[in-house]
């Protein structure tokens, strides 16, 4: 009750810290400040209600829809108070069967939401180990079974990912992980080198891969430029990769394949927001591995 009413508190105090910004910020740092506060206000109140209905759901039987109940909540609530929003553009049957681990490009903090308007039912992500400790978010991430990988770690992390294969296939839940591991904050259709993480837990868990590549949204948000507008941002999900048959030896192969057909789908997403004509450059572009070693 505790956690609610101070979730409420920061509700109703939101408009009163704007309108102290407005005295003194010019009008883009204020949009900015507006859409931020709105944005952690959404945030908090999702994950209250995420609790709630982790609790409940897992009483009735229907624990592994807590995270796709939530991330909808999240969803309408972020589009009333920021008016930013994610769409499926292309493939959106691709996100139809059970179990599969979800891949997708990790740009900044907002891809959040980006799980809240895409992820289907019977979804749960990956997180690292440290947002286990966050309040609210936190709390509402482990009653809703995430799985937390301390990637500095790679024994406990390949236990994660052992029983996150095994509850896959038990429960034919999803998982949802950023390969990059960590956000890019690119100001272009970039990724960052993949770990083969997700990629292991597939081969492992002989699930399919479903590659999801959002549009670079910098023009919404840019935390370096301070920079944050309304607007709706397309994603394009990919056909399943499948893995049955493959071993250990093929993650590698797996990972880059993988990690190349969604650069061209970011490329691809970029001219066509522009209407230019496709011109596709290379994904080693800026000589960086396209694989980690890690986890």
């Amino acid at each position: 009750m505790g956690a609610l009413l101070r979730a409420l508190a920061l509700v109703l105090l939101s408009p009163l810290v704007l309108h102290a910004l407005a005295l003194v910020l010019p009008v883009k740092m204020l949009a900015f400040a507006a859409r931020a506060i709105a944005s952690i206000t959404c945030l908090v109140v999702a994950a209250c209600y995420g609790v709630v209905s982790s609790v409940v759901l897992r009483a009735v039987g229907y624990g592994g829809l807590s995270q796709w109940t939530t991330a909808r909540a999240f969803k309408w609530i972020m589009w009333f108070s920021t008016g930013v929003s994610f769409v499926v553009v292309e493939g959106e049957e691709h996100l139809a069967g059970r179990p599969a681990v979800l891949v997708g490009n990790h740009q900044t903090e907002l891809d959040v939401l980006m799980l809240g308007c895409v992820f289907p039912k019977y979804t749960s992500v990956t997180a690292k180990k440290s947002l286990k400790y966050t309040p609210f978010l936190g709390w509402f991430m482990t009653l809703s079974k995430s799985v937390f990988i301390d990637r500095g770690n790679s024994k406990t992390a390949r236990a994660a990912f052992d029983g996150a294969a095994n509850y896959m296939r038990n429960q034919k839940q999803n998982v949802f992980i950023f390969p990059e591991g960590t956000r890019s904050y690119a100001e272009g259709p970039e990724l960052l080198p993949f770990k083969k993480g997700a990629f292991h837990l597939a081969v492992q868990a002989q699930v399919p891969i479903v590659p999801i590549a959002v549009a670079n949204y910098s023009n919404v948000l840019n935390i370096k430029k301070k920079v944050f507008n309304s607007g709706t941002i397309p994603v394009k999900v990919l056909p399943p990769v499948h893995t049955k048959g493959l071993t250990a030896a093929d993650v590698d192969r797996l990972t880059t394949e993988t990690r190349d057909a969604m650069f061209k789908a970011l490329q691809e997403l970029a001219h066509s927001e522009k209407g230019e004509p496709i011109a596709l450059k290379a994904s080693g572009a800026g000589h960086k591995p396209a694989v980690k070693k890690e986890l």
